[in-house]
């Protein structure tokens, strides 16, 4: 396969931050990422825009995690509650995915990606609840959440 040597100008997933030089193939290099402005071939005029691309890197890598910071602390002070809709003997319909989480978040002033929420399963049980927040690659928290039910529970005939 032919490969490609070039420099990104910009950070790509699963691929590098600006100012990595990786090997890519040709194709890859050649349609998406040239045509994209998203990086550059390797020659030495470019070499000179490695340090300027590092710079700007670790301004844009600060500034994340200035921001991770931020929403850490206003995320310790916040307990969210999650209504739902259910039947008899407390059962719920349906189930609270991470969407969910993230809209009732974004109540509270708290924008998240859902690329940055994860859950073991969806929660389909009232009580508390964790979700995994990960809002940098070195910051990742518990947030802790409870579903309740936005109607009396009533109780299941003969459970007397």
């Amino acid at each position: 396969m032919a490969t490609s040597e070039i420099l990104l100008l910009e950070p790509i997933p699963d691929l590098g931050s600006e100012g990595d030089q990786v090997k890519v193939r040709a194709g890859f290099a050649r349609n998406y990422l040239f045509p994209r402005n998203k990086a550059v071939p390797v020659n030495r005029a470019n070499k000179k825009q490695v340090e300027a691309l590092l710079k700007a890197r670790e301004a844009r890598e600060a500034k994340e995690l200035e921001g991770a910071n931020k929403t850490l602390k206003k995320l310790e002070f916040i307990t969210i509650a999650i209504p739902v809709k259910t039947g008899k003997g407390g059962k719920i319909f349906g189930a609270v995915t991470v969407q969910n989480i993230i809209d009732r978040l974004s109540e509270e002033g708290i924008a998240l990606d859902r690329k940055q929420v994860s859950m073991a399963q969806p929660a389909k049980t009232l009580g508390k609840h964790i979700a995994r927040i990960k809002l940098h690659q070195s910051i990742v928290v518990d947030f802790e959440f409870e579903v309740v039910s936005e109607n009396p529970i009533e109780e299941i005939e003969g459970d007397a």
